[in-house]
């Protein structure tokens, strides 16, 4: 695959100043009455299993218990609009979905109206990504965030982020956390203050800690130049492709994760658009996101998708591919149920095959090649 170059070492940055920022106040992760207020309330408004209202009743807001069989955590349920001010961002943050996940997995709602009554689709099931359950997992397509804590191994946390937008590209690799700031200050990279200034709007050198200051309250730095996981003073388009290459939270998912998080925890930023896993019951589920175009150079979405696929089926299972490529082509998010109890059947005589597929995409790149020439 034909990735962005990997960072692993520490050096300079715009940053630095951001490390003589104020320490002498402590921060707290949630206290358990905090954690109750912020967990979404399940057990009015879903249709989600008992399982799934107990352990949220149990869990801090994105905690989730791994599963013993499988990769899928979570659940998807509804909700319905009671106050007419609320919008569906607003809905999205209590329930720790991010801006892209809530808008996909409510195509036709309005953002900014939903209106009272309306049905909300709240899309909080996950297929674990394809990478060692360790650390700090974050799936840049998916713009979500997964935790492994090393101390309480039963447990996985996972929070919607944003990244970067396509002209400062997060990168691909993997690093460390390092230093954890409290009221970070932030200095504007050269490039900003360039560009405000040709704006008539000159940047300051330095933006100290407070509400105008981008990097939020909490700012965890990592083993790569200029890169940090931190909050925000805009929480509205968190879960959408908006920072210079940072990794954003929620102020209060950030709150909670900055006193449990230690330093030297490895961080794995990777990019896999395409999950596949299985559930429970034996239902073999994929998963689709829109791939991010700088990461995309000779790699082949499809081809991807059928490894992935047949790294977990081994050919003992038969799998419909043209439910595959359909979920590669129309990336939303959504689950589709490819083999098992959950998954419909075919409305096809014959189900694709995935020689069939392979043939498809050897021809598409044949086209391709002739077509250069």
């Amino acid at each position: 695959m034909n990735i962005r170059h990997k960072f692993n070492l520490w050096g300079p940055t715009s940053l630095a100043v951001l490390l003589a920022a104020s320490l002498t106040g402590p921060a707290y992760a949630q206290t358990a009455s905090e954690q109750a207020e912020n967990a979404p309330a399940i057990a009015d408004e879903s249709v989600a299993s008992a399982e799934q209202i107990t352990d949220a009743r149990e869990l801090p807001r994105g905690h989730f218990r791994l599963p013993d069989q499988g990769d899928i955590i979570g659940e998807s349920y509804t909700i319905t609009v009671d106050d007419p001010a609320e919008t569906l961002i607003d809905i999205a943050r209590r329930h720790n979905i991010g801006y892209e996940e809530i808008r996909m997995a409510n195509p036709g709602v309005s953002m900014w109206v939903p209106g009272e009554g309306t049905e909300i689709v709240i899309p909080a099931q996950y297929i674990l990504p394809p990478a060692p359950r360790e650390g700090v997992v974050v799936n840049l397509s998916e713009l979500r965030l997964y935790y492994y804590p090393a101390d309480n191994p039963g447990i996985v946390e996972t929070y919607p982020v944003s990244v970067g937008r396509e002209e400062f590209a997060t990168p691909v690799g993997i690093t460390r956390t390092t230093i954890k700031v409290k009221d970070p200050a932030w200095a504007p990279p050269a490039s900003m203050r360039r560009e405000a200034a040709a704006r008539g709007e000159p940047a300051p050198s330095v933006v100290p800690a407070g509400p105008n200051n981008p990097l939020g309250e909490h700012a965890i730095l990592l083993a790569m130049p200029s890169y940090l996981i931190h909050g925000t003073n805009r929480p509205d388009g968190v879960g959408m492709r908006a920072s210079r290459g940072c990794i954003r939270m929620y102020p209060e998912d950030i709150k909670s994760l900055y006193e449990r998080l230690p330093s030297g925890t490895q961080v794995n930023l990777m990019d896999a658009p395409f999950k596949a896993g299985w559930a429970a019951d034996g239902t073999l589920f994929v998963q689709s996101y829109p791939q991010l175009e700088e990461n995309v150079g000779d790699f082949e979405p499809l081809l991807d998708a059928i490894d992935r696929v047949d790294a977990l089926t081994e050919d003992q299972v038969a799998v419909d591919y043209a439910k595959v490529k359909s979920a590669v082509e129309s990336p939303n998010g959504r689950f589709v149920a490819l083999y098992g109890p959950q998954a419909q059947p075919t409305v096809e005589e014959e189900p694709a095959s995935r020689n069939s597929l392979l043939e498809e995409v050897e021809l598409s790149h044949r086209q391709m090649t002739e077509e250069d020439a």
